[in-house]
């Protein structure tokens, strides 16, 4: 299995940094199993995520809104803000509802 994204790799939030700013994240499932897949940011506080995790079928695909708040440029270290898309596959008869604990363990 796989995931693609749309944008691919990044992306970058422009000044000016007083204003909140909302870009959209296009996860599509590209494999043939249903995968749970679930958001991490190196910055919980500034970058905000929505829906942060979910369940999606083969070639299912969801529009995430990625946020980011208010700050002061000037005062911050902006360069190195992650987002990490973790995904897994989910247990074979497994409900299309969400479960932290696919994510825990030594995978």
């Amino acid at each position: 299995g796989d995931i693609h994204t749309q944008p691919g790799s990044k992306i970058v939030f422009n000044a000016p940094y007083d204003d909140k700013h909302t870009y959209h994240i296009k996860i599509t499932n590209a494999g043939g199993r249903r995968i749970g897949w679930a958001i991490k940011t190196t910055n919980m506080k500034r970058l905000g995520v929505d829906p942060p995790y979910g369940v999606l079928d083969p070639k299912e695909n969801v529009l995430m809104a990625v946020s980011c708040d208010t700050f002061d440029a000037t005062r911050e270290d902006i360069n190195n803000d992650r987002i990490t898309i973790e995904w897994t596959n989910t247990p074979d008869g497994a409900a299309k509802q969400f479960r932290r604990e696919w994510f825990q363990g030594d995978g």
